[in-house]
């Protein structure tokens, strides 16, 4: 199927890239063909446009997965010296990023956290969302307060109010971040709260034009389309802001004949280009960044790599998703990672997964014994 310009004239001359070629060149954005022997924990946090953090651990994992040499206290170093923190910011979740990122992407997604806000209106009534800004800064930057502290001093205000919205709208109007410890590795506590400009001792940044975002998100993730970059960042009607660049970028088409866009000087390996085993945390950005996830998932795994409203921690093999895997800390100082692969493995992927495995175990915990095992541990 052909694509088809903003004019309406079909285009048959931009290069196709096949599913393959995709993957390569987005595993190669990521830093998962090759971990990286140059960039910091800082540098790649920033490259990657910031690190799912729904959970404490899943920013280590990912950074391990790609750095080379990469030790977790680095990380923790960054957080307890805040240059980097977890904030809400795309799609709504939890996300650890630089200082800078923090301040300039949360303003850009705002919008976003808006259409949030509304969804809770109902559970909002009578109350002032500006006013509910206020109050909740006061708390907050007297102290860090955690969610359930603000739950309770926004009730007795708005007693009529139901509690989950008005938690929900504390995040969605304010920029906080989650304080230290939390977040830690090894050492992390509760979530508490306090604005972004209390924590950083920085003032708020203006809303920034998306494009240096675009740009960066292409650097990350490209190539990439439209709809793919707005489901990165929930955000939506950025087709302007990709017009407004084309004359600086690349433009492809994939195997369906969707537009896709690419920095000109960005690598796009071959698609027979080797992709090594890797071991992603759950929540991993790879697998969340694009409308059309075919690029990482094939289509028979959609939807495998979660059971309920779990989320499990996922398996490449070939670049591509292949199982889920656990780690079980056992006592007497011994830690398990069993691995479920969705489909048969051959025997040189089974010994590349189990060494994979072996590197994680003594580089991630602090087992004093461990082992790798096949097996199934969910139904998916």
């Amino acid at each position: 199927m052909a694509s088809t310009a903003r004019t309406g004239a079909p285009r048959h001359d931009r290069p196709v890239l096949s599913r393959r070629a995709l993957n390569r060149a987005t595993l190669d954005r990521q830093l998962l063909l090759r971990r990286s022997a140059t960039l910091s924990p800082k540098d790649a946090v920033a490259h990657l446009l910031g690190l799912q953090a729904q959970n404490v651990k899943p920013p280590y994992f990912a950074l391990w997965s790609r750095l080379a040499g990469f030790r977790p206290e680095a990380l923790s170093e960054l957080m307890e010296q805040r240059e980097v923190v977890r904030i809400v910011t795309i799609r709504s979740t939890i996300h650890t990023h630089t200082a800078a990122d923090a301040l300039t992407l949360r303003p850009l997604v705002q919008a976003a956290r808006d259409r949030e806000l509304n969804a809770f209106r109902k559970g909002l009534t009578g109350v002032d969302t500006d006013h509910l800004g206020d109050v909740v800064r006061t708390l907050v930057e007297d102290r860090p307060h955690t969610m359930k502290e603000l739950r309770v001093a926004l009730l007795a205000k708005w007693p009529d109010a139901d509690p989950f919205a008005l938690s929900v709208a504390a995040r969605c109007v304010l920029p906080l971040v989650q304080v230290t410890p939390r977040g830690l590795w090894g050492r992390s506590g509760q979530v508490a709260l306090t604005t972004i400009e209390r924590w950083l001792g920085r003032p708020a940044q203006p809303v920034p034009a998306p494009d240096e975002t675009v740009l960066r998100y292409l650097a990350a993730f490209g190539p990439a389309s439209v709809k793919d970059m707005q489901t990165w960042s929930g955000l939506t009607r950025l087709a302007g802001v990709f017009d407004r660049l084309r004359p600086r970028l690349a433009l492809f088409h994939d195997e369906n004949g969707i537009e896709l866009f690419d920095l000109p000087d960005a690598t796009r390996p071959a698609e027979d280009t080797p992709a090594p085993v890797r071991l992603l945390p759950e929540f991993d950005n790879l697998l969340l960044s694009h409308a059309d996830r075919t690029r990482v998932i094939p289509a028979e795994y959609k939807g495998r790599s979660w059971s309920g409203n779990q989320a499990h921690c996922t398996l490449l093999v070939d670049g591509f998703l292949a199982g889920i895997w656990r780690i079980d800390e056992q006592k007497g100082g011994g830690a398990l990672l069993t691995v479920q692969p969705f489909g048969k493995l051959g025997r040189a992927d089974r010994a590349e997964v189990a060494e994979e495995g072996a590197r994680l175990l003594a580089d991630m915990t602090s087992a004093t014994s461990y082992d790798v095992r096949f097996g199934d541990f969910a139904a998916v």
